[in-house]
């Protein structure tokens, strides 16, 4: 039997067509098309309808391909529980997170962290672009997000606090809002990204309110809104711990900080697993490690295999 035509067939279901499996197996479609007939050919058996548009499975292409994606998953399974098992800890990780997020506060982490595992390798991809995990055979995405994936494992690791800043020769000029409404009598300086909710949803005393003030400058990078707001520009909403530094040194200044923000999350998803290959656990239980000595209570959600080893 060979393994990889149905691995090929599989991926051709799951991704609707031969140039989506070719795209996720890293193939030629060429060979794709070519596996599947051999498949089909040798079972005596039409298993898919082609059209120029789209694909269908025949009846007897369904029954085959809802046992052999169970019997599939069983082999991930196996291979994920010898994974598991081993004690020489090696292997690739495939990391995406936030430029920021990666800048300020996990280059650090993934350093100690490779010096622990040294036949560990970590490919790391700083960006704000929208990221499909399964597709792009990534191990863990960083987010800062109150959306999850349900295809994904997630935990909300930490809230990433906002607050409406400005610098003081901008508050000069225009004056500071004394209520949200006043936001709208200002300049916004507006964050864009699949990684960032840019939204500013303020809390009135009363209710929450959805506030779009006009924006000279849309930017998908929080260090770059920063640095324009510090500059004079307008307001901005930033994660504190990107400005702390700003903050401290006066060149910004906290604005209506009576009036709170909804807040986001730092979160942490990787590909669902029965068994979590070893390389993952030991990645995780080292971060954790990370989180509990800088936030302490303040972590969110933790996996029942993390033990907490009295950090807070």
């Amino acid at each position: 039997m060979d393994l990889n035509r149905v691995q090929i067939f599989s991926q051709v279901v799951e991704q609707g067509s031969f140039t989506g499996a070719a795209k996720a197996l890293g193939i030629t479609k060429a060979t794709v098309s070519r596996k599947v007939a051999e498949l089909e050919a040798d079972a005596g058996v039409l298993l898919l309808f082609r059209t120029t548009r789209s694909l269908k499975l025949t009846e007897a292409g369904s029954s085959y391909y809802h046992r052999i994606s169970k019997i599939l998953q069983d082999l991930q399974n196996a291979e994920d529980l010898l994974s598991a098992s081993q004690q020489d800890i090696k292997g690739n990780l495939k990391v995406i997170c936030p430029i920021e997020l990666g800048q300020l506060y996990l280059g650090r982490i993934l350093a100690r962290f490779l010096a622990t595992y040294p036949n560990i390798t970590i490919d790391a991809e700083l960006t704000n672009r929208k990221v499909d995990v399964i597709e792009e055979g990534v191990d863990f995405l960083f987010q800062i997000t109150e959306q999850h994936d349900p295809k994904l494992q997630s935990y909300s690791l930490v809230t990433a606090s906002r607050q409406l800043m400005a610098s003081p020769s901008y508050l000069k000029r225009h004056g500071a809002p004394a209520t949200p409404q006043d936001l709208m009598n200002h300049t916004a300086i507006k964050l864009q990204s699949a990684h960032i909710d840019g939204g500013w949803r303020i809390f009135d005393g009363i209710k929450w309110l959805d506030l779009d003030p006009s924006a000279q400058l849309k930017v998908n990078n929080v260090t770059f809104a920063r640095e324009a707001a510090i500059e004079g520009l307008g307001i901005t909403a930033v994660p504190v711990f990107i400005a702390q530094e700003a903050i401290d040194s006066k060149q910004l200044l906290p604005v209506l900080e009576d009036f709170p923000m909804m807040q986001t999350k730092v979160t942490l998803s990787f590909p669902k697993r029965i068994y979590l290959p070893r390389k993952y656990r030991v990645f995780i239980e080292f971060l954790y490690d990370a989180l509990f000595q800088r936030w302490g209570d303040g972590v969110l959600e933790i996996p029942d295999f993390i033990v907490q080893n009295n950090h807070n």
